[in-house]
């Protein structure tokens, strides 16, 4: 049977999820799931049912030199790159971490240790489901959070499926969740820690990290089109009609949009418009504008132009 939200349940935003992924050194690739005592827990989870896992164990001083040829494959060309430039500190000792990451402001839990699940027994954060770890699910299996007006709804989607096969692996009243914070030091920054109310946490890598902590926080939330300024439903109007996007001639031409934008209310006004770009060989870009009261194209605080 197909999966879908029960009656009257709105959802918010959605985005792709993972346990989140060390990137310093001494912990690059690795992650570790804690108790409130900093003991190692991945025994006791796999005792409720996770898979065996890979465990954790901090690289020695030698393998943290072969991080740089790992990174290739782990973190990508720039952060290769960052880490060549940055490989030797004073006397040829490894630096902490390479440049192009933030500062770490919890070394403990960054740079010598990277746990992912820190709860005390029977806390929430332990009920997670094993399918946000990398390392335990199946190739090609992803993990979705739903973010809806009553509850964080995780689902599990085998290679190539959609929503509608989705199998719900997890969910929390969103009563439960105490707080979320961006965490700097990480590409992008795309980590998010998460807090629940029983001061269990968990941090996660998270597509578009920016806009989830907003919504957790209530910084942002969705929007009707006729709820917003005459100039901002004429500037969406145009967007839709015309979207400003340069596509590569291998990917065809952009076509107006058709479908309705997704609408997110910030401070001051402010509105995110979210589109779906159609191209004329029929795949899809995402697009994202922010306009003030007055349909101006502006740059929220925080955010990257």
């Amino acid at each position: 049977m197909d999966w879908q939200l029960p009656h009257g349940e709105a959802v918010h935003t959605r985005h792709d999820i993972a346990f989140a992924t060390g990137v310093a050194p001494k912990v690059a690739g690795l992650r570790s799931f804690r108790d409130t005592d900093g003991r190692d827990i991945e025994a006791e989870l796999t005792g409720t049912g996770w898979p065996p896992g890979p465990g954790f164990q901090p690289r020695d001083r030698s393998e943290q030199s072969g991080v740089r040829v790992m990174d290739v494959v782990l973190l990508g060309i720039p952060r290769l790159i960052n880490a060549i430039s940055n490989a030797a500190g004073p006397g040829g000792n490894l630096a902490t971490a390479p440049r192009g990451l933030g500062q770490s402001q919890e070394p403990h839990f960054e740079v010598e240790d990277f746990p992912v699940v820190y709860a005390a027994p029977d806390a929430v954060a332990r009920t997670l489901p094993w399918q946000l770890d990398p390392a335990r699910r199946p190739k090609g299996y992803r993990t979705v959070l739903l973010l809806t007006d009553r509850r964080l709804v995780i689902l599990g989607l085998p290679d190539g499926s959609d929503q509608t096969s989705a199998q719900e692996l997890w969910s929390l009243p969103r009563a439960g969740v105490a707080g979320a914070e961006l965490m700097s030091f990480s590409q992008g920054p795309s980590d998010v820690r998460l807090c629940f109310t029983d001061e269990s946490w968990t941090r996660w890598h998270v597509r578009d990290a920016t806009r989830f902590v907003g919504h957790v926080r209530g910084e942002r939330s969705p929007v009707l089109r006729d709820h917003l300024t005459p100039q901002q439903r004429a500037q969406i109007s145009e967007l839709m009609a015309h979207p400003p996007l340069e596509v590569a001639r291998s990917l065809g031409k952009a076509h107006p949009v058709e479908e309705e934008p997704q609408l997110e209310l910030l401070a001051d006004g402010v509105v995110a418009v979210h589109l779906q770009v159609p191209l004329s060989n029929g795949s899809r870009i995402p697009l994202t504008a922010h306009l003030d009261p007055s349909g101006a194209d502006v740059t929220p605080e925080g955010e990257t132009p």
